[in-house]
């Protein structure tokens, strides 16, 4: 689990540095549909941007941006598979990493997903045009980022309840005979004291200094 939570916080500052860049993603976007004389369609899946980046993108700085895109993008694919062999899951985070495979998925269709509040990608965009075209395309990363930290947070939850049964169990299945072993504890200790104070009343008697007595003198009136 610290293994899958390192790697999303990695893919996470990749991400940030990327987000940082969006308008040089759209930028790159725009350029690379112009070369493809593919002004139409929106942007809608992740095979799309690949085909721009391999076929239609001569700009290191346009081909640098849609590269790292993809690679995020092949990032969360493999964390995806790391998680199903981390936890055995449940119908929560079944669910999640489900729809984190569908979104990742390179035809998927993204046209119509939009990432909403606390993500500002969509609001980033100034044109109506960009809005309609890249929406979907600038929210997959933050919507798969999000449902993969809530995967995180339940599974960590399961496993603590987890291990809390255990131990309500385990304390139950404490055989009373192991309480013994301090009650006979406590008595030999009670006898221990009592031998002792036998031995401190015997000391006592047998060194007791004897009373002395007066001298003898013989009968009569004495001074």
């Amino acid at each position: 689990m610290n293994e899958v939570v390192e790697t999303l916080r990695k893919i996470e500052e990749k991400y940030k540095l990327f987000q940082q860049q969006q308008f040089t993603f759209i930028r790159a976007l725009e350029r690379s549909r112009e070369e493809a004389h593919d002004l139409i369609r929106p942007v809608s899946s992740i095979v799309q941007v690949q085909c721009y980046k391999d076929h239609h993108c001569y700009n290191s700085t346009d081909r640098r941006i849609l590269n790292m895109f993809i690679s995020i993008c092949n990032d969360l694919r493999c964390l995806c598979h790391r998680m199903e062999t981390v936890h055995p899951g449940d119908s929560v985070t079944n669910g999640l990493l489900e729809k984190c495979k569908v979104l990742l998925n390179d035809s998927n269709d993204l046209s119509a997903l939009r990432a909403t509040y606390p993500h500002g990608v969509v609001n980033y965009l100034s044109l109506e045009e960009a809005r309609h075209r890249y929406g979907g395309v600038v929210s997959v990363l933050p919507i798969v980022i999000d449902s993969m930290r809530e995967w995180i947070t339940h599974s960590k939850r399961h496993v603590l309840y987890i291990v809390s049964r255990q131990c309500a169990t385990c304390k139950k299945e404490i055989p009373p005979s192991q309480t013994a072993p301090a009650a006979q504890t406590s008595n030999s200790n009670k006898n221990t004291v009592q031998l002792q104070e036998k031995d401190f009343q015997k000391f006592l008697a047998a060194n007791q200094r004897p009373q002395q007595k007066a001298p003898w003198r013989p009968p009569g009136k004495h001074p």
